[in-house]
């Protein structure tokens, strides 16, 4: 299985949407999605994406161009960022629910944090619910620390959120590229996100 971390474009919101149901019950609309990778200035939005070869053809299909097979595409997981002035703001991090358990919401996470040390922001922040342990556990393995408590951040059922931070120090920076690294090296995972410029004004098209 090959995975591609690359800019999320209208052509995946479908998919994007789908996920982001599964994960939350709080979900953002289609139009946010589209608006996101379209229209603002100040998105950077990813999705990890996995192609899985078709089986191998039997019988006389072997014979077809190709072995009439063919790759699958399909979108596992997608983050989203914003960068406004020296901010750095995880705004959504989700995984398909058919795929979470193999380490596919630290590539995520990762990359999010590496696409906002080139854009040189000073501080990488995100929100996560108190109940949440998991995630915190991911964050904090990535050095975030927590810095304070929104109450009833979510409106779903109140519950607070912790405001986690990670400074962007140069010393951060050092450890987090390390890591980077050697993250990439074990899932050997191609990049077009992180060094990479959004490719706004190549969507075909945005929604009205």
């Amino acid at each position: 299985m090959t995975l591609t971390l690359r800019y999320m474009t209208l052509q995946d919101v479908p998919q994007v949407v789908n996920i982001d149901r599964m994960a939350f019950e709080l979900p953002w609309s289609e139009r946010s999605y589209a608006y996101e990778v379209t229209e603002s200035t100040y998105s950077y939005m990813v999705v990890l994406e996995a192609e899985t070869p078709a089986p191998a053809a039997r019988g006389w299909r072997r014979w077809l161009p190709l072995n009439g097979r063919s790759t699958g595409r399909r979108i596992v997981g997608y983050g989203g960022l914003w960068h406004i002035m020296s901010e750095a703001h995880i705004s959504t991090i989700a995984v398909h629910p058919d795929y979470r358990g193999r380490g596919w919401g630290e590539i995520l996470l990762a990359a999010m944090v590496r696409r906002a040390v080139a854009l040189r922001a000073g501080f990488v922040a995100l929100e996560v619910r108190v109940s949440n342990t998991k995630a915190q556990n991911l964050y904090h393995k990535y050095d975030f620390e927590t810095v304070g408590t929104k109450p009833r951040y979510y409106r779903n059922n109140d519950e607070d959120a912790y405001d986690m931070r990670l400074p962007l120090t140069a010393a951060n920076r050092q450890r987090f590229s390390q890591r980077f690294l050697a993250l990439q090296t074990y899932h050997t995972f191609a990049d077009l996100y992180t060094t990479h410029e959004p490719p706004r004004t190549q969507q075909p098209g945005r929604m009205a």
